[in-house]
């Protein structure tokens, strides 16, 4: 990858693709409206908001850092080294837990899909590997190959759900269009802890617009744009859907159809909308869209383990680059092999893929990404104590500690109620979380026994000859 290979555009994919729009209202736009009935719209809405308003100091300090290392960086230049080391443990496993469950989901849809469309048998260990394959090979090469493709499939689901939303607005639903879903007397209920916390999950990795600002046009100013951009679109495209959601089955009756068929209410709510054709569309697009969410998954991945390679947290080796391409090739392959055998070993114990693998581990892995992003916050608010000269008190202190405070909210509310995030109970509700108690204690050990240098240190081409996505180590 040369320097200025990615635009903002080129970001905004990445991260909006992360989000799967279309994947995330068919899996958990149900759950969010079991638990806040017709107030589901508003959740999003509160979601979105929270996450903008930490936008605004994020966005301020990725104009002073440049960094692969992502929040792992950003918080050891807030708060100091030792929290970067924590922070990267806790990024490691989040990001491989994202990848690994939504590798089962892909599996278990596609699948599905040949089965259901194409009346084939396709053993879902089979789509598992070959979709991981092709995602590792893609990650491998030039990021230009990953962005094309990303653009293409995100631009399809989001048309794809606008057109749902237009068809409902203009046959009006089934009771008129209203905005009741945006009630207060709806939005604050007894169980609206547990739908907010399901909102924010269909947000994760908003935050990897800071990882491609090595490779960024500008990374000064497109990170930055592209972090309002991406939480705008994605605040955008799930608060209207569910709202359209709640008109086409009406604010009375919603919640009970949820509540009754989980898995067919999206799709039943397109067929009736939109004709049968649209179920078998959106299906297909849902395989695209979660190839689109690994992609982008394994890319944010490669660069956190190319940048703690850099930093010496991992070993040296693994930030070199390929010398044509100019990509995190090590990294990517270790990812991929990682990825694999882990998979493989999944596959040996006969465990459901949907039901335990994706289960388990979006909610391991969504659990570790609210952790960055509150630290995050207070990462901002620290950094930016000390330049009141150039960032507005709105940007450096009240925007991010309003939006950290929500997030630290969203914390507490997954970890009370992780049982009901991972559909589990029992130890296993116990000791997933506690695994990023091992993650930070690891991170802790390494940063103590190995000549890590500081994850604060930010690369500039021109004027420090390190390794860098954008500028390929001679001789690899």
């Amino acid at each position: 990858m040369n320097t200025g290979s990615i635009g903002t555009a080129g970001i905004v994919f990445f991260v909006v693709a992360a989000a799967a729009p279309l994947a995330a209202t068919l899996g958990a736009g149900p759950v969010v409206f079991m638990f806040a009935g017709p107030a589901a719209p508003a959740m999003y809405l509160i979601a979105a908001l929270a996450l903008l308003l930490f936008a605004f100091g994020f966005s301020a300090m990725s104009r002073y850092v440049t960094n692969a290392g992502g929040f792992a960086a950003f918080i050891s230049w807030g708060m100091g080294r030792w929290a970067g080391y924590a922070a990267a443990g806790i990024a490691l496993v989040a990001y491989l837990a994202m990848f690994l469950g939504i590798s089962a989901q892909f599996a278990t849809f596609t699948s599905d899909f040949f089965d259901r469309f194409l009346g084939l048998e396709v053993p879902w260990q089979a789509t598992l590997l070959v979709g991981v394959a092709v995602i590792g090979l893609l990650a491998y090469r030039d990021i230009r190959v990953s962005t094309v493709l990303l653009g293409v499939m995100l631009v399809l689901e989001v048309l794809f759900l606008l057109v749902f939303d237009a068809a409902v607005l203009v046959q009006g639903g089934v009771e008129g269009i209203n905005v009741a879903s945006f009630s207060p007397a709806d939005i604050f209920s007894p169980t609206m802890g547990l739908a907010l916390l399901f909102a924010f999950a269909c947000f994760v990795g908003f935050e990897a617009t800071i990882l491609y600002g090595e490779e960024a046009r500008d990374p000064k100013k497109s990170v930055p744009r592209a972090t309002y951009i991406a939480v705008i679109v994605i605040g955008v495209a799930y608060t209207l859907t569910m709202w359209a959601l709640a008109l086409a089955y009406g604010v009375d009756d919603v919640q009970d159809a949820a509540l009754a068929d989980p898995v067919n209410f999206v799709l039943a709510a397109v067929t009736d909308y939109l004709g049968a054709w649209a179920a078998v569309v959106m299906e297909l697009l849902v395989v695209t869209s979660l190839l689109a969410v690994l992609l982008s998954f394994h890319n944010a991945l490669n660069r956190y383990v190319f940048s703690l390679g850099r930093s010496a947290f991992l070993p040296r080796w693994l930030s070199h680059t390929h010398p044509r391409h100019h990509s995190p090739s090590r990294a990517s392959v270790i990812v991929s092999i990682t990825c694999g055998l882990l998979l493989v070993l999944f596959m040996l114990t006969g465990q459901d893929p949907f039901a335990v693998l994706y289960m388990w581990m979006i909610g391991l892995g969504t659990l570790g990404l609210l952790l960055l992003q509150a630290a995050g916050a207070a990462a901002v608010v620290v950094f930016l104590r000390g330049r009141s000269a150039q960032v507005g008190l709105w940007s450096r202190l009240v925007a991010p500690l309003i939006g950290g405070a929500v997030l630290v909210v969203a914390v507490v509310l997954a970890v009370i109620n992780f049982d009901a995030l991972i559909d589990t109970e029992g130890a296993i509700s116990v000791i997933l979380p506690a695994l990023y108690l091992v993650a930070i204690g690891a991170g802790l050990i390494i940063g103590a026994v190995r000549p890590v240098e500081d994850l604060r240190r930010e690369y500039d081409p021109e004027t420090v000859a390190e390794p860098r996505l954008a500028d390929p180590t001679p001789g690899t």
